[in-house]
């Protein structure tokens, strides 16, 4: 039963990676998409960190922490990225990036 002992933490996962799916899409409908390369690419890899950590913690894998580790590094450099937008979903994305890397370090220790 993994998935209620994970709950809360499960949603903050399937969050950010709504979030950036979300920032990763508007990004594409802005006008210099050239500019924002690097947060599309970013929001990708932040997505599919979240949701292979969700899908691990679901399973109640052994490797929970690495995998936390890992994402937090990940969601900390799409904050960090999407910090730089002045864009609505890129502030977004930043605040629940930023909220789910501490959740993820919370796991990893």
């Amino acid at each position: 039963m993994a998935h209620r002992i994970y709950a809360n933490e499960l949603e903050t996962l399937h969050e950010c990676v709504e979030t950036c799916n979300y920032c990763l899409e508007s990004c594409l409908e802005e006008k210099d998409v050239q500019m924002m390369v690097d947060c599309i690419r970013l929001d990708r890899e932040c997505a599919a960190a979240c949701a292979f950590l969700a899908e691990a913690m679901t399973r109640d894998s052994a490797f929970v922490p690495e995998l936390a580790r890992a994402c937090a590094v990940i969601c900390k450099a799409c904050a960090q990225e999407c910090e730089k937008h002045k864009h609505a979903h890129c502030q977004e994305c930043a605040r629940v990036c930023t909220e789910c890397a501490s959740m993820c370090d919370r796991l990893a220790a």
